[in-house]
């Protein structure tokens, strides 16, 4: 079973484009996967603890609980809105996850992994963490990605990191999949260096911080949030389970095969932090996760930040381009891994150009031709098979290769220009081959029904694979071509020239990726319908 899972997200604030990046990226792979016949588990959820949420939650004049039950309404909408095809969701205010992080806590003081002892030192409470020297900036001061800090003195229970230290840069330094894309792999080794000089607080007393979860050992302290946080990958896969949970068999999901997270969380949290509770909690390096680490969404050069109020809604994104625009874009227009510059105007421009120009055009040019030549029926193969046409169809298997390859690799962006190059070799195909200039003369008819039939074929195929990314569209291409059950068992792997059989009878073409109209051209179509509206008064 393939199981993949994203970051949970932090319940404090509305999810923003970052959110539904995350989102939208695992869901495509879950997709994918799915298509390749392969049984999917799909997790996703938030992040409802810490002092940040409690916080709020009194400012707000209500109980930390219904703060996040807001919060997590706005996010679980969003994810409707986007088609997000999650299979089960985590919520660490669930009791089967505070009975696991629990067990767990329990399980690693027997071992001797955790320990009380009292600190002294400064706090920032955005980042919810004791701070060192090395959080320092060249004057001395902690910068405002910590927002307040404070000095605090206080008894706390420790995790022993520093135990997982050697173990830790031996598997980092030698796995090949712990971390993708590769690149992301340096920024661990150097945290690794980092990270281990002290243990983990792994608590904050109750006295300051109620809205947690309770050591069993030591009902004063609450679990830091982190600790808690992390522990839903296995949590909500079924780990230490008790039977009639609802849970899944832990054996069938772990390990996870994607971790879909931000880089800005691959350390110390996920790159650290996580697999050393992992290691110490008994688990094998075989059995440690893979974690796919996505980049940022900028914009105008600069990182999104609240402060700045540069933040993009997503939710306002859908409301003004719909679903499917904003699935493609944020998928399209970003290297897994790397960083994007946000821009409205190409989220318009790729969606107008790719889907809009090229593919639907395609699709509606194509049915349309057969409709009027062929009344709606695919012709049989004859004997007319010339040299533009073999390359057609050695394009079309090359495309359907290289997006399986790169689906394969997490490229998203990569797999979906290859369909577009082919989409490109079609529409240049037809003006090479001007159908319509064939179906003027009846000795043509042999070529202008394999013109059709290449186009048809290609249209199958595209509208297909392109459903991992956009399953809506991928539908209505496939109901106008009448090819739904055509495709019913095929995977990826066994796709071949040829679905769409003799004789097959085609529906009638619509648009299937209305363009997006500026205001000019909103205003322009006004004009007309009203000029149009006087004259027939």
């Amino acid at each position: 079973m393939y199981y993949i899972t994203t970051a949970i997200d932090y319940t404090n604030g509305p999810p923003h484009i970052g959110h539904a990046y995350e989102k939208v990226l695992a869901d495509v792979l879950a997709r994918w996967h799915r298509m390749k016949g392969e049984e999917v588990y799909f997790l996703t959820g938030v992040d409802q603890h810490g002092q940040k949420v409690q916080q709020t939650a009194e400012k707000l004049g209500i109980t930390p609980q219904e703060h996040v039950d807001n919060i997590t309404a706005r996010f679980l909408a969003l994810w409707e809105r986007l088609g997000i095809s999650y299979d089960s969701w985590a919520a660490t205010t669930d009791p089967r996850h505070k009975a696991c992080v629990q067990k767990i806590l329990t399980s690693l003081k027997d071992k001797g992994q955790l320990y009380k002892k009292s600190y002294r030192g400064f706090y920032s409470v955005r980042q919810e963490q004791f701070l060192t020297d090395k959080e320092r900036d060249e004057n001395g001061n902690f910068g405002p990605e910590w927002g307040e800090v404070v000095e605090l003195e206080e008894e706390n229970w420790y995790f022993r990191l520093a135990d997982q230290a050697e173990w830790m840069k031996q598997f980092v330094e030698k796995s090949g999949s712990f971390v993708l894309p590769a690149f992301r792999k340096a920024e661990v080794l150097n945290a690794i260096e980092r990270s281990f000089d002290a243990d983990l607080c792994i608590s904050r007393p109750k006295e300051r911080l109620s809205w947690g979860i309770e050591l069993p050992f030591d009902p004063d302290f609450v679990t830091y949030v982190w600790f808690d946080a992390l522990i839903n990958y296995v949590s909500f896969a079924g780990y230490l389970a008790e039977p009639g949970s609802g849970l899944p068999e832990f054996s069938k999901l772990w390990p996870a095969d994607c971790e879909v997270i931000g880089k800005d969380i691959l350390v110390p949290a996920h790159g650290v932090y996580w697999p050393a509770m992992l290691h110490a909690m008994g688990f094998s390096d075989e059995e440690m996760p893979t974690l796919l680490v996505h980049g940022w969404w900028n914009i105008n050069g600069e990182k999104m930040s609240k402060s700045i109020g540069n933040v993009v809604d997503p939710n306002l994104l859908v409301e003004e381009f719909g679903p499917e625009p904003v699935r493609y874009y944020l998928v399209r227009d970003i290297t897994t891994g790397k960083d994007a510059n946000f821009d409205a105007d190409r989220l318009v421009m790729l969606y107008n150009t790719e889907l809009a120009n090229d593919l639907g055009n395609l699709c509606n040019r194509s049915i349309n031709m057969t409709r009027r030549y062929c009344e709606s029926v695919l012709p049989a193969p004859g004997e007319y098979d010339d040299d533009a046409s073999k390359a057609l169809r050695a394009t079309m298997d090359q495309a359907v290769v290289q997006f399986s390859r790169f689906m394969d690799e997490n490229m998203v962006s990569d797999a979906l220009a290859a369909l577009n190059a082919q989409v490109s070799a079609c529409n240049a195909y037809i003006e090479q081959q001007q159908p319509w200039q064939l179906a003027k003369d009846e000795a043509s008819a042999p070529r202008l029904g394999c013109v059709l039939r290449h186009l048809l074929e290609c249209c199958a195929q595209t509208g297909y694979l392109i459903g991992c990314v956009l399953p809506g569209a991928s539908s209505r291409i496939l109901e106008q071509l009448n090819a739904d059950s055509l495709f019913q068992g095929l995977t990826p792997s066994v796709l071949s020239w040829g679905v769409l059989p003799a004789g097959h009878r085609i529906n009638d073409p619509a648009p299937v990726f209305p363009r997006i109209l500026s205001e000019e051209e909103k205003a322009k179509l006004a004009e007309k319908a009203a000029k149009a509206a006087n004259k027939q008064g």
